[in-house]
């Protein structure tokens, strides 16, 4: 077999550790790193990528960063093992970016796969039943190495042929991370992003976009997918979907997503206020009934009429609007968990 260890690397305290015990069984390695629009370790634009990267680089370690993209949409979409308290699939995940890996073992030269896996850390994914359905179903009986639990599962391949040390593995279990910090201290890692990282799709509201997503819009984008991120989410009718912006930033990137077939709302005559998107057909009473959602959510809109602007196509309509929609209808349309 061959000694090199391909580590899924999120950047997080688990991944690192594995991939530092694997570097100090003097093992090659090379790191992967998916991409997804889930992922919660995004306190900046740095990310999850970036951060594992990072540690790719201060440890030497050559890394490929790969993108879930739609492939991995149809399996939220269909997952084939249940999803968790949300609308997340995480043992279909789990087999999707691993078959992924070992996919590509051959090209990349090498035996077997590491990932930071602890044994009862997360209740849907790393049960002990979980953990051996994710290996079959992946194509990686025997080769895949879970460093951090490696006494509470029988032994793999590398570790039978003697590429890993057995007695160096650990025996970490539970949710609990004060072996790991333990063991961070032990091998000198000092700076890591989201100990316990997460995933948006275990956010009921986030989920309540995604199940709306999948209902409404068959043809769905990965840019439809990175909206459920921001902003507020409103269903009109089964054609017609608003997302509002909270603050300028959101209003900044929900500018840059009008296109064909969608129109941009916002108050005219410098009163401030946010920027809404409607994906769909419009009708007069659609346009009026939109810019009273965003005079809803003007703070300064001025008492009486107040100006609002859709621009769709090309062409620019302005109409004034007289009152903000009642709260009780707009809860109607609201995109709930």
């Amino acid at each position: 077999m061959n000694r090199k260890a391909v580590v899924l690397l999120s950047g997080g305290l688990d991944s690192t550790l594995a991939l530092k015990m694997m570097l100090e069984q003097g093992l090659e390695v090379l790191a992967v790193n998916f991409t997804s629009p889930f992922c919660t370790c995004t306190p900046s634009k740095a990310g999850c990528s970036n951060a594992a990267v990072k540690v790719a680089r201060e440890n030497a370690v050559p890394i490929e960063v790969l993108s879930k993209g739609p492939e991995y949409l149809r399996v939220v979409e269909h997952p084939r093992f249940g999803v968790g308290r949300g609308i997340n699939p995480c043992i279909d995940c789990r087999i999707f970016m691993l078959s992924k890996v070992r996919e590509r073992l051959g090209a990349w030269e090498a035996g077997f796969v590491v990932t930071g896996e602890v044994l009862g850390q997360r209740p849907m994914s790393q049960h002990m039943r979980a953990m051996k359905l994710i290996e079959k179903e992946s194509g990686l009986e025997g080769l895949l190495l879970r460093p951090l639990c490696a006494h509470l599962l029988p032994p793999t391949e590398p570790e039978r042929q003697g590429i890993v040390d057995r007695s160096k593995l650990l025996d970490i279990q539970g949710r609990s991370r004060r072996r790991q910090f333990e063991v961070a201290e032990t091998l000198g890692v000092e700076d890591y992003l989201c100990p316990a990282g997460g995933c948006l799709l275990t956010d009921p509201a986030i989920a309540a976009r995604m199940r709306d997503i999948f209902a409404h819009m068959p043809d769905y984008t990965m840019a439809d997918v990175r909206l459920v991120r921001l902003g507020r989410h409103f269903r009109l009718n089964d054609n017609l979907k608003v997302v509002v912006g909270r603050n300028h930033a959101e209003n900044t990137v929900l500018e840059r997503v009008v296109r064909s077939g969608s129109s941009r709302f916002f108050l005219d005559h410098d009163v401030p206020g946010p920027t809404a998107v409607a994906f769909g057909p419009l009708t007069g009473e659609d346009r009026r009934e939109i810019g009273r959602i965003v005079v809803r959510f003007a703070k300064k809109a001025r008492d009486g009429a107040v100006p609002v602007v859709c621009e769709q196509d090309g062409e620019r309509v302005s109409f004034l609007v007289e009152d903000a929609i009642p709260e009780e209808r707009l809860d109607s349309y609201r995109l709930h968990p």
